[in-house]
């Protein structure tokens, strides 16, 4: 009887605290797409981004602004404030809030509120508003296509990957129009338009990834030779860069992942059969560390 009583208190520590069980349904709603109540709140905010966007446009055309200017600005006000109410149930909803405001998407809605507010000490900043755009990419996550966002985890690997030939291979194109640059620069005459060696390099540049502008054009027979050869080389120049993302990707594995976003530390990619969080251990169902409670 005795030995019954002791176990009680130690069952009721690995209970959730009722601030615990909000916590965790706040965050589901938030940040999981995969349940229906997060699902319905994902596209409502989606809806409202989308005002609020076509509200800031609309505002920046002058026939509509004298017209509807004040209708605009509530539209306008009003996002800001329900886009505010999110981002602090956001921060409450987690764990580690410091981890969520300098994440991608913690600083996307950071800066798609503060121009509004900044509006009343600097003018025109709110058309800095646009960057809510970038909150659209959550489609991804409430149509669940998850195939998207895999290939997209593929393709951000594959970059990862590839990044050190990449910048060689940049560095090696920027000695290139330099070079080449300074040899028109020689070759030409000023009256051609090559007035300097920084002019000359911006002409090998729009040259060599075949633009071509045209405001700036060799004249001489030598200088139209060795323009043919950059033109021929632009060609080749653009394959490089394909052929190594290409064969990065080739090296690429899916895998089974889904929308569930660890509440402890904030990251996502998970296996579909994953319990456990694979970057802090955290259990993805309540989002405690295992023995934290013990």
């Amino acid at each position: 009887m005795n030995d019954h009583r002791k176990s009680q208190p130690a069952r009721r520590e690995f209970e959730p605290s009722d601030s615990s069980r909000w916590q965790h349904k706040l965050h589901e709603v938030i940040f999981e797409a995969d349940t229906p109540a997060g699902k319905r709140f994902d596209v409502a905010l989606l809806w409202v981004i989308l005002i609020s966007v076509i509200a800031v446009m609309l505002e920046s055309v002058a026939d509509i602004r004298a017209e509807w200017g004040h209708e605009l600005v509530i539209v306008e006000w009003t996002c800001t404030i329900l886009f505010t109410i999110e981002y602090v149930a956001r921060l409450l909803s987690v764990k580690k809030p410091l981890r969520y405001v300098f994440s991608f998407f913690g600083i996307v809605d950071l800066v798609s509120i503060l121009p509004t507010y900044l509006g009343f000490f600097l003018h025109g900043s709110g058309s800095l508003i646009v960057v809510r755009i970038l909150r659209l990419l959550r489609v991804f996550r409430v149509l669940k296509l998850i195939g998207f966002l895999e290939e997209a985890r593929v393709l951000n690997k594959a970059l990862k990957s590839s990044r050190r030939k990449i910048a060689i291979f940049l560095l090696t194109v920027v000695a290139l129009v330099v070079i080449m640059g300074t040899i028109m620069y020689i070759i030409e005459d000023p009256e051609s338009g090559f007035t300097s060696i920084p002019r000359s390099i911006y002409w090998a540049i729009v040259t060599l990834t075949t633009v071509g502008y045209g405001d700036i054009a060799p004249a001489t027979p030598l200088g139209q030779f060795f323009a043919a050869i950059i033109m021929i080389m632009g060609y080749a120049i653009i394959a490089v860069p394909t052929g190594i993302v290409t064969t990065e990707l080739a090296k690429g594995e899916k895998s089974a992942t889904n929308t569930t976003s660890c509440q402890n530390c904030g990251a996502e990619g998970h296996s579909d059969d994953a319990v456990f969080c694979k970057y802090c251990g955290a259990d993805l169902g309540s989002g405690h560390l295992p023995g934290a409670d013990a």
